[in-house]
């Protein structure tokens, strides 16, 4: 069963070339950050560029739930009238965040130093992710953490009445887990501070610091330390929210291996802690070029020229780098079955506990066609066939997982045999614009049983 209703079985015909300019969605990272913040800030926030996925509108309702002003104007441009930092509301209902582990995660720690008390669920795939790695710092606030069994959901959150700054060191490298530290800190006194050993995403500290919270960011012996003085009054903002990176690896990495493709995606946030995908490609050989640099709202962009690359070489992706790349392992494990070699992919455990175990379902698909894959816990390695050598023909399970479903239908477009998924539903969360995207752009992705 789908994560919003019925399964929707899809399948990717092997097609010619794809051409033309792939105008994806908003960044979902900044768009569920943008209506956070603006509901803790003091007065209207103005958001354009929006992310409409199912994942953000799960979010956009949530604030709602908890007393925000949210309106959505149409094209993608919302509005968020905020209570201030320390002013959310008890919601009257169970807050669903669908599918979204940022949401849940985020929103824990945004009401975490507030005297309410909030439950949270999600759909089947939510609710079998970890939450203890969110709760725990959060319960050294002062709040207090109820779920199931392995901190999973539904779980209860009663927030802190005389909340506590916290010095905090992530045991794994995760943005959720910061930015919900970061976000509880907000409401408490003092200064709280979180190291990071390994630099993950930095959309929420470049937010802060455009809302008004005073932030600092140093690199030191133990890694990237940040400093946030609690209790400050966020000031609302205009935000234009640049185009998705992990959304952009789509129609990117379609072009790169199907015969003939030139594809250009404008527009592209190009932070450094989330480009790792591209730096990966272009070491393997990819014609993947950046045209028309610059920077907006804070966040450096590009627009995007990829072409087919029937040249490139399998590599061994530096582990260090799988935090700015940690949600293009699927895509980049197709571009790997359509390059010469081997392409080995290291310090990735983070993968396992995503909305699927990412791993052994791209495994898992990726041997129904015709790929070698090699798995340990925290690695994986995929044994190219060189352009045009997959033999396709399967199908996979897609586990209500959203990139898993787009990288399959991806390998179908560049198999020799069409490539079927159980359900392509979940692609909704966080792209609903896709076929119709890839299919503007020369792709061939059909409904199975019309």
């Amino acid at each position: 069963m789908s994560a919003h209703g019925k399964p929707l079985p899809l399948r990717a015909i092997p097609c010619g070339p794809l051409s033309g300019v792939a105008e994806v969605p908003g960044d979902k990272s900044i768009s569920h950050r943008s209506l956070i913040l603006g509901a803790l800030a003091v007065g209207e926030t103005r958001i354009s560029g929006l992310l409409e996925g199912q994942d953000v509108l799960d979010t956009a309702r949530a604030m709602r739930a908890f007393g925000a002003e949210v309106v959505d104007h149409g094209g993608g441009n919302w509005s968020v009238h905020g209570m201030g930092v320390g002013g959310f509301a008890e919601p009257d209902q169970v807050i669903d965040c669908g599918n979204s582990g940022t949401s849940v995660r985020l929103i824990m720690g945004a009401m975490a130093t507030s005297p309410i008390t909030a439950t949270f669920t999600g759909d089947a795939s939510l609710n079998r992710r970890p939450m203890a790695r969110v709760t725990d710092p959060l319960e050294m606030f002062g709040a207090r953490a109820v779920g199931r069994s392995g901190g999973r959901l539904p779980m209860t959150i009663v927030g802190a009445f005389d909340p506590v700054p916290l010095r905090y060191e992530l045991p794994v490298a995760s943005a959720q887990v910061k930015s919900a530290v970061l976000l509880a800190g907000l409401n408490a006194p003092g200064e709280t501070v979180v190291i990071e050993r390994t630099p993950t995403r930095d959309h929420t500290e470049r937010m802060l610091a455009g809302f008004g919270a005073r932030i600092a960011v140093e690199e030191g012996a133990a890694g990237r330390v940040i400093t946030l003085t609690g209790q400050p009054e966020l000031q609302p903002q205009e935000i234009v929210v640049p185009r998705d990176p992990s959304s952009a690896a789509f129609p990117v990495c379609a072009a790169l291996i199907v015969p003939g493709s030139d594809v250009l995606v404008p527009g592209i946030g190009l932070n450094p802690t989330r480009a790792g995908l591209f730096a990966t490609l272009r070491e393997m050989g990819a014609d993947l070029t950046y045209e028309n640099e610059r920077d907006e709202g804070g966040e450096p962009v590009a627009d995007l020229r990829a072409r087919f690359s029937p040249d490139m070489e399998g590599i061994e992706v530096p582990p260090e780098r799988a935090a700015s790349m940690i949600d293009e392992y699927p895509i980049l494990s197709v571009v790997a079955a359509n390059a010469r070699g081997v392409t080995v992919m290291r310090g990735v455990k983070e993968l396992r506990v995503k909305e699927s175990d990412r791993i052994d379902a791209m495994a898992r698909g990726l041997r129904a066609n015709g790929i070698d894959v090699a798995e340990g816990e925290d690695w994986w390695s995929v044994e190219g066939h060189g352009a045009g050598g997959v033999p396709g023909g399967a199908e996979v399970e897609t586990r209500l997982d959203h990139r898993i479903a787009m990288s399959f239908l991806v390998l179908g477009m560049a198999a020799r045999a069409a490539v079927s998924l159980d359900d392509g539903a979940p692609i909704a969360t966080s792209f609903p614009t896709f076929r119709k995207l890839m299919a503007g752009l020369g792709a061939r992705i059909e409904e199975i049983g019309e």
